[in-house]
């Protein structure tokens, strides 16, 4: 499928078609056609339904923000399993405006130009198409066999990717079902680990809002942390070094969460088994590990 754009138009491919279950069709209508086409009429769903039927979507053009958002999730409100799906990639002529790729788990991503940060949950690796990146999920490529090689500085070894480019990134390792590790050297942007049931993310800066949100299991470990970290959590364990924003663990159902900061409405103190694991995952002393603050939903 080819669609030619005389200017970038957000939300292109975006499998929420922007959240729809929050706006109901108010910002964003999936049967609605796409403005600035030329030549074509194309809906925004056509897009997804082609990717979803593995067949390649090429835009003619520069895209706006949000590119590709949750591209390969067989999305639970619109009736699917929430897994991932198989689905064609995206090629894009132009530049990208910001968050390509947030929440996306699977599918692959050209862009002929340069990618706006904060960029999503994607990871350039080398491409086999001249003149284009290549960007893949990063969740994609720890649950998957990986194929190409990533872009120096970033490596995969073993089980283990380390994120070492310092570029801004939303919604990391979102989805991650697998007992593998992720490692950020440098900040993180909104919503990491978000949904994630198993797997290490380790941010070794700080991460923005919604840090932890959805958890369903594995650990995710950051230092300083925005708003909403650990929101809506139903399982895993959540390790904040130093402070965070308010609202910490709103609406918690299960997981624990670890912290420095200001105490929670009934936070108690970890137990020994809880110190080992924060000494260990933390390289911190015995005695820096018991002045954690340890929140259990009731």
């Amino acid at each position: 499928m080819d669609i030619e754009l005389t200017a970038p138009v957000d939300c292109l491919c975006d499998f929420t078609y922007d959240f729809y279950w929050q706006h109901n069709g108010s910002r964003l209508n999936p049967s609605g056609i796409i403005p600035h086409q030329r030549g074509t009429s194309y809906t925004y769903s056509d897009l997804v339904e082609h990717l979803k039927s593995r067949e390649d979507v090429h835009i003619k053009g520069g895209a706006g923000r949000r590119l590709g958002s949750s591209l390969g999730v067989d999305l639970t409100f619109f009736g699917g399993s929430g897994n991932s799906l198989k689905v064609g990639s995206i090629i894009v002529d132009g530049d990208v405006d910001t968050r390509m790729g947030i929440s996306m788990i699977s599918g692959v991503i050209y862009v002929g130009g340069n990618a706006k940060q904060p960029l999503g949950n994607v990871i350039e690796v080398e491409s086999d198409r001249a003149g284009y990146h290549k960007y893949r999920s990063i969740t994609e490529m720890l649950t998957s066999e990986p194929g190409e090689a990533l872009i120096s500085p970033n490596t995969l070894k073993e089980d283990t990717l380390a994120i070492k480019d310092g570029l801004p990134r939303d919604t990391i390792a979102a989805r991650l079902d697998s007992d593998k590790s992720v490692v950020v050297d440098g900040n993180a942007g909104m919503s990491t680990g978000i949904l994630m049931k198993q797997g290490f993310v380790h941010v070794q800066g700080d991460a923005g809002l919604n840090t932890g949100v959805l958890l369903r299991g594995g650990k995710l470990i950051v230092n300083n942390t925005g708003e909403f970290a650990g929101a809506y959590m139903k399982g895993g364990i959540l390790i904040i070094g130093g402070k965070a924003g308010g609202y910490v663990g709103a609406n918690m159902k299960g997981g624990v969460i670890f912290f420095k900061g200001k105490a929670m409405p009934k936070a108690t103190f970890p137990d020994e088994s809880d110190t080992k694991m924060l000494v260990r995952l933390l390289e911190i002393s015995h005695v820096e590990a018991m002045m954690f603050k340890k929140y259990v939903p009731i």
